[in-house]
């Protein structure tokens, strides 16, 4: 096992430090930096040896690198874990992930309810790489996992298996209860992604075909994921009018499941919501001193990012996205979903309504031409260069485009950003790909947490505001996610633990992303280890691509 007990590797440590005779050599030695460790202890200063992918040492005593880096002036941590990564085509297309990497991120996990498998069929796709087969295929998800680490890719990678996936194998996009034997055969795929490294179940619950998942469905799932030390993270019910009802939810399935649970990106969407954000952490504080390991992530803004699916009835998206067209295009029909986006509900989580049309920016298209007319807009303004009413103009837009048109809704308060940040069991994600500011990616706009999530924790809030002191930063970023993960010989830096390392300068780390111009890289992370190879040296990318398949705790060899 890679963990070891802490007070055992403190020892040898200490030990290795102190012996005499000759300096030991490493393949990477880092000097003279400020180690924050990531149990959120006080930082102090020693070196750090490295061999092959393993920290080997640290300590003050005489040790001699086959490399050296001098982290003098600078943070050195473990790499960061990104809790809610969408990269899971982008890391295909550019292996570099460079938005993150440049931001301290090692490990990518994903599985927010959709994840890259099961699939009933072979899953093909171009490669876009100049090396490497001319397609790549896969059907389960732990085929995908291994695959990104067998054609290269400069993070770690680590998904929990998709409830929505689950659903979509057995069920399809059918507005109803699984048979019993569908649910059987969902719970069969369960076991088999637990067995190939699952972390467990994420789920994603404002979304069709999600949304049509009852309590009990899911609870039975994951009492599977429970069978193998695997959690429930989930998007969860609501996020708004019904906040409250859907963490009860979550901790009820964590309670009957047997198992820990996770609320992803945890925040009060709509104005009249954010006074129930002290009644929802004193739940979620009462389900953990009750024994109910619930915990949290978030990313560090007030806005959030998805698709115009969330401003419309998840009733009139059954049958995927043909079937959501069909009813748009049904004048009775569409009549009727209009009607409903104008009207406060606690039956659905209504975007258009809790942002409003002057807070939904248009910010992804796949059509060109919609592309260049409204990127950047916001959802009145489309709907006034068009002549029409904005819920009209959300319908036509995703007729058109092909796709549930990528936004971003403005909903959230910053006084509830800074307030969950100190939760001692918040960690972070981006909820976004990891991509290059180059090429097409250039063409559409993003939400700015692409490229500044973690930067923004560490230099606006932790720097900048301190709204808390850089160890805890540290510490959420690292030790605390890979605990809750279950992931031995992550997140710390500790000797026998995987050398994930980043090397940032604290006073200077910075995000540059917003709104307006989100292709912006972060700065002040100097230096990236990647289980002992450097992928980031001097704050540019080496090429080197030495991430591995992080596997969940039921993982069968």
């Amino acid at each position: 096992m890679k963990a070891k007990n802490l007070l055992i590797t403190a020892i040898a440590a200490l030990m290795t430090g102190a012996c005499a005779g000759p300096p030991a050599e490493y393949d990477v030695l880092i000097t003279n930096g400020t180690i924050y460790d990531g149990t959120g202890g006080k930082p102090y200063q020693a070196s750090i040896g490295i061999n092959s992918d393993t920290i080997a040492f640290i300590g003050t005593g005489p040790a001699l690198g086959k490399e050296t880096i001098d982290a003098a002036g600078m943070a050195v941590s473990p790499g960061f874990i990104n809790m809610l990564s969408w990269a899971t085509e982008s890391l295909i297309r550019d292996p570099r992930g460079l938005s993150d990497i440049k931001q301290g991120v090692t490990l990518e996990v994903m599985g927010e309810g959709n994840s890259m498998g099961p699939y009933k069929t072979v899953r093909t796709m171009k490669n876009p790489r100049e090396e490497g087969p001319d397609s790549l295929s896969w059907t389960t998800l732990g085929q995908y996992l291994q695959m990104l680490e067998d054609i290269g890719v400069s993070t770690n990678v680590a998904s929990f298996v998709g409830a929505t996936s689950l659903r979509i194998h057995e069920v399809g996009y059918q507005n109803r209860p699984p048979t019993a034997e569908e649910l059987e055969n969902m719970k069969k795929l369960a076991r088999q992604a637990m067995e190939e490294g699952a972390l467990g179940i994420g789920s994603s619950l404002i979304y069709a075909p999600a949304f049509y998942a009852s309590t009990e469905e899911l609870t039975e799932l994951c009492k599977v994921a429970g069978e193998y030390g695997g959690m429930y993270i989930t998007h969860m019910r609501s996020e708004g009018n019904r906040f409250l009802e859907a963490i009860d939810e979550t901790i009820q399935i964590a309670a009957e499941a047997g198992v820990p649970a996770e609320i992803y990106h945890l925040k009060a969407g709509g104005v009249d919501n954010w006074p129930k954000m002290d009644l929802a952490i004193a739940k979620i504080d009462s389900a953990r001193s009750a024994g109910i390991k619930i915990t949290t992530d978030m990313y560090n803004y007030a806005a959030g990012s998805t698709g115009l699916n969330a401003t419309m009835p998840p009733w009139c998206q059954e049958g995927g996205y043909k079937g959501w067209v069909k009813n748009m295009s049904d004048p009775a029909t569409r009549a009727k979903i209009k009607a409903e986006m104008y009207t406060n509900t606690n039956e659905w989580e209504n975007f258009f309504y809790l942002a409003g049309p002057d807070n939904i920016l248009l910010v992804g298209f796949e059509n060109e031409t919609l592309r260049k007319t409204y990127t950047g807009k916001t959802l009145r303004e489309a709907a006034e260069m068009m002549g029409i009413d904005p819920a009209d103009a959300a319908m036509n837009l995703v007729i058109e485009d092909g796709s549930r048109v990528g936004t971003v809704y403005f909903l959230m308060s910053e006084e509830n950003v800074k307030k969950i940040m100190q939760l001692p069991y918040m960690s972070f994600g981006s909820d976004a790909g990891a991509v290059a500011a180059e090429g097409e990616v250039l063409e559409s706009m993003t939400h700015p947490r692409t490229y500044g999530n973690f930067a923004r924790l560490l230099g606006k809030y932790v720097r900048d505001e301190k709204v808390l002191p850089l160890e805890e930063a540290v510490r959420k970023l690292t030790a605390l996610p890979a605990d809750n993960l279950k992931l031995s010989g992550r997140g710390m830096l500790s000797p026998g633990f995987y050398a994930d390392v980043v090397i940032f300068d604290p006073d200077k780390i910075q995000d540059h992303a917003t709104f307006e111009e989100p292709h912006q890289y972060s700065t002040g992370v100097v230096h990236v280890l990647v289980n002992g190879r450097q992928v980031l040296k001097d704050g540019e990318h080496t090429g080197a691509k030495p991430g591995k398949f992080v596997k969940g705790p039921g993982w069968k060899n």
